[in-house]
Parts: structure tokens; sequence; C-alpha cells
């Protein structure tokens, strides 16, 4: 795996996308960690207030190389197969980084209201030590 996915794990909306990226990725690019994992954040100095600002993308091989929020979810898209295209695109169109951005901040801020908030904190399969559970308390 090249990249970590810091996601959110008690939110609807992100365990639902990671399931998604999981089935398309099945591990070979990405490994997952919730942003609740504070002490795996800790080993890459994320402060807990850096994961509240949006999902997080770190590169393996280059541990400082990350994005976050927007950024993060367009790079995850150019990194799968053909998605580069698709990224392009949205790159290119005027007005649309902007508006995904503001669009990427509202869902961020009312995830919980808007899509539920979760009574036990999603671990993926695709884990970074390869023993997480499927499921564990908040």
């Amino acid at each position: 795996m090249s990249y970590y996915v810091i996601y959110d794990g008690n939110c609807n909306l992100c365990v639902t996308l990671v399931q998604l990226l999981e089935n398309l990725d099945q591990g070979k690019l990405f490994s997952y960690v919730p942003m609740q994992d504070n002490k795996t954040l800790l080993q890459w100095e994320i402060a807990p207030e850096e994961g509240r600002m949006g999902m997080i993308l770190i590169d393996a091989n280059m541990p400082n190389r990350r994005w976050q929020g927007s950024d993060a979810a367009e790079e995850i898209g150019r990194l799968l197969p053909m998605g580069n295209v698709f990224v392009d695109l949205y790159r290119a169109l005027p007005g649309m980084k902007w508006m995904g951005d503001r669009f990427y901040e509202q869902i961020r801020d009312h995830r919980y209201t808007l899509f539920g908030r979760r009574e036990t904190t999603y671990q993926s399969q695709f884990c970074t030590d390869g023993s997480c559970q499927q499921e564990v308390s908040s």
C-alpha cells in the first residue's frame, strides 16, 4: 500500500465512502486509519484538531507529502484508474475547484447532522498494522 487515508470512523458518510474505496481498491494502494486512532495520528504528528478539518491522505513513501480535505479527495480520485481524466477535467472548469472546496467544507462541518454518527468507530480490514477489528467502541 502506498497511501494512508485518515477518515472519520464515526461519520456514516465517511465510512460509506471508505467502504466504497475499499471495494474498488482491495487494499492495493490505500490503507485506512480512523481519525479517532490518536496513537497512530501522533506517530504521524497529526493533532486531533487537524483531523477535524477533513480527511487526510498521506504518501507512505514520503510521509511529509500530504493532502487534506477536498485536496485529499481529488488526489484519491486522481490515483484511481482513469481518475486523473475526471479530476483534470474538474480542475479545468472555471470555478469548479472553488465550489468543490466550499461544498466539501459544508459537508465536513455538518456531516453528523446530515448523515448521522455511528455508535462504534469503523476499522477497515485494510488498516495500517493488519490487526484491526472490524468495529470497535468509540
